[in-house]
């Protein structure tokens, strides 16, 4: 099966890297890579581990004609106020007739089921499963192993910059030291705003309550105020009452009625949602026949988020043609 990348950061070079680990299972081959600051690179017959870019190519649609490729890998960084490029992106690859593979929140958070009903018209598969939790199963947990159960809503602690940055604080360290100890670990978003303000959680929120529970809703739609505000002296007050801060996303279906919020919460240190420190994170869906339940992925690094790229591939390479 021929890849063609669109990005090559992090998580695309783990990726194939993870790719060449596995050759011999599956036998995917990534034959063009697309990337703004590094140019193009094709090779039809697989490309190596260092692959020789050349000039960028004037647009996508002429990059995926060059590649030749079975599926788009669109791993691009999130834009949370469209999801722009990245809608274009995958709808040029659903119009050549390619399967999609994504770890972009964006497009998810803001056009998908509009790009659900693409997909099936053009008889490929949309995959996702990194655009949350880093891997961790929550879309493949749903569509394999929960049949019959609606969700309800949904709680979760799923972003890890602010994490870093009220741990600092909590220790001593100042907003601004721990918002420098999140882009050393290479965990915020292009722009760190996105994780502060609360526009990652927010676009998180926006594509869970879209795939699970039909939102067709943006971020935009999602009531948020991030931890701007918060200083250190507020967190370690906070702190030395035994409690701690949390940036939570919610949503919830009372009815027709569907609240989605991110807030940063005062949460007591034995509460669920505060144990997820550091890179972890958790979520708890709230349904109707299994009652609370969650999933919680401990200290991911970028291998995780490229496992749940790699384990879509697996899906669209094991399934027929029409298969989300």
């Amino acid at each position: 099966m021929k890849l063609a990348l669109i990005g090559y950061g992090s998580v695309a070079r783990s990726l194939a890297g993870l790719i060449a680990k596995k050759r011999r299972e599956f036998p995917f081959t990534v034959t063009g890579i697309h990337t703004l600051r590094h140019g193009t690179a094709i090779d039809r017959r697989g490309l190596s581990g260092a692959p020789p870019f050349g000039p960028r190519m004037e647009s996508v649609e002429e990059f995926l004609l060059a590649a030749g490729a079975d599926v788009a890998v669109e791993l691009t960084t999130l834009e949370p106020a469209t999801g722009e490029p990245a809608i274009s992106h995958i709808r040029a690859a659903f119009h050549r007739g390619m399967h999609v593979v994504t770890a972009n929140k964006g497009p998810i958070a803001h056009a998908y089921a509009a790009l659900r009903q693409e997909a099936r018209d053009a008889g490929v598969s949309f995959r996702f499963e990194s655009a949350v939790m880093d891997g961790a199963p929550v879309f493949n947990l749903w569509e394999h192993t929960m049949p019959a159960v609606k969700v309800l809503g949904f709680t979760g602690a799923l972003n890890s910059t602010t994490k870093v940055i009220i741990q600092t604080m909590e220790q001593g360290g100042s907003f601004e030291e721990g918002l420098a100890q999140a882009r050393s670990m290479g965990i915020t978003e292009g722009d760190g705003a996105f994780d502060v303000e609360g526009w990652d959680s927010a676009a998180k929120t926006a594509a869970l309550a879209n795939v699970l529970m039909d939102a067709r809703a943006t971020p935009q739609q999602v009531s948020t105020r991030g931890i701007g505000r918060l200083t250190a002296a507020r967190v370690r007050e906070i702190a030395a009452q035994g409690k701690t801060i949390r940036l939570i996303s919610r949503a919830h279906r009372n009815g027709s009625r569907l609240t989605m919020r991110v807030r940063a919460e005062v949460l007591d240190r034995g509460d669920i949602l505060a144990l997820a420190q550091g890179t972890s994170n958790l979520i708890l869906f709230h349904t109707d026949l299994m009652g609370t339940f969650g999933t919680v992925s401990i200290d991911p690094q970028v291998e995780q988020t490229a496992y749940g790229v790699f384990s879509d591939l697996i899906s669209v390479y094991s399934r027929p043609r029409g298969a989300r």
